[in-house]
């Protein structure tokens, strides 16, 4: 087995090209946490010709509305939630500059279509590795949307978080593409 990349946000063109579905990453640095709430309230803030309350240039957004923590700790746990459910979101985000999102499960055609178009990437992250996931988490504070509660904009330092490229800038899906390898 390959030994992961290791990847600092903001994401850079030159890095997301390199990957393929089914590269194993470390992400370090600064990502962002957002569920249906916020999405609808940035795309609402796009449609009405306004300023984001976050960059979201070669940014990525984790899918998770992390548990509170408990005392002395960082953050609860923060595991992925199903991607699709952010689809409808997804394309106004990237035309903003969002070049990466983490979350778990296959994305509908149009968002691979964006992937692709504005050169981004989807990394899956594992269903029920919540405590694994905010081991990973440095520090957490409160970005936007605070009246949303454990659904609001987290800005989180991450070092060493694990993801796999699920679908990659060129429309490669290892959803489908693994799929296809059992088939045969």
């Amino acid at each position: 087995m390959t030994k992961p990349i290791s990847i600092t946000t903001p994401l850079k063109k030159s890095e997301i090209l390199s990957l393929k579905a089914g590269d194993r990453v470390l992400l370090q640095g600064m990502i962002y946490t957002a569920r249906d709430a916020a999405h609808r309230r940035l795309v609402e803030l796009l449609r009405g010709g306004k300023d984001l309350p976050i960059d979201l240039n070669g940014q990525v957004i984790y899918y998770t509305g992390p548990a509170p923590a408990r005392p002395g700790e960082v953050i609860g746990a923060a595991g992925p939630t199903t991607a699709y459910r952010m689809d409808p979101f997804t394309i106004p985000l990237m035309e903003s500059g969002l070049k990466g999102m983490i979350g778990k499960g296959d994305r509908g055609e149009v968002v691979i279509d964006g992937i692709k178009k504005h050169g981004a990437v989807y990394f899956a992250a594992t269903g029920g590795a919540a405590l694994l996931y905010s081991r990973a988490i440095r520090k957490a504070v409160v970005a936007a949307y605070p009246d949303l509660g454990t659904e609001a904009i987290l800005r989180l330092e991450v070092k060493d978080f694990p993801v796999v490229v699920a679908i990659d800038c060129l429309g490669h899906n290892l959803y489908q593409e693994g799929v296809e390898r059992y088939r045969t």
